[in-house]
């Protein structure tokens, strides 16, 4: 997968996260500074009704686009949802683990790009 296609399926991933209303999320560029992966995409729900949704419409539909899912955790209590597409991650949050755990400060070098529902 080329640097372009993975970009276009990070931003497929970030339109389904939309689509249930995801908060806050952002597109963190790890390229430069890690190799974990290239992209991590970081948002929040409300509740773990609204985590459990947003999760579930990105697997669903990255897999009704061809995208296998690779592994998932957290998908016991949906405080933190972790979706691994290999060279993109997805952490759905709800809003207080998201705030505890800071993965925006960790890696607080890589370029981001901020998403809501008018994008």
């Amino acid at each position: 997968m080329t640097t372009q296609d993975e970009y276009k399926t990070a931003r497929q991933i970030i339109d389904f996260a939309l689509s249930k209303k995801a908060r806050d999320v952002v597109l963190m560029d790890l390229r430069s500074i890690s190799n974990v992966a290239d992209y991590f995409i970081c948002c929040h729900g409300d509740s773990d009704v609204q985590v459990k949704a947003i999760s579930d419409a990105i697997e669903t539909g990255m897999k009704a686009n061809g995208v296998r899912l690779w592994h998932k955790e957290g998908v016991d209590f949906f405080n933190w949802v972790l979706l691994d597409f290999v060279n993109i991650v997805v952490h759905v949050f709800r809003e207080e683990t998201r705030t505890f755990y800071g993965l925006e400060r960790l890696w607080g070098d890589a370029k981001t790009e901020s998403f809501g529902e008018d994008d």
